[in-house]
């Protein structure tokens, strides 16, 4: 499963909330990707999330893999989406 979202927020994707968002991912038993421009990386790695450097207006498609897929994709789109 995929789902793209854009981060609204004017302060991008930065440290805590890229924090949080792995936090959250690690809770889930699906493997999840975040894609940005063709980079993927593992939405459970601190560093592999702040690589993506994502940045107000950019898209980023969340992807999951496994029995939680749905949900997981769910819960990281919300977070994106409530940046602050």
């Amino acid at each position: 499963m995929e789902k793209t979202v854009t981060i609204t927020s004017a302060s991008g994707l930065h440290a805590r909330p890229a924090a949080v968002l792995v936090k959250e991912a690690g809770a889930f038993k699906s493997t999840i990707k975040l894609v940005k421009n063709g980079k993927e990386v593992d939405a459970k790695s601190l560093l592999g999330v702040m690589s993506l450097a994502a940045k107000q207006n950019d898209e980023i498609t969340i992807r999951a893999e496994g029995e939680d897929e749905a949900a997981a994709i769910d819960k990281i789109a919300e977070i994106i989406a409530t940046l602050s």
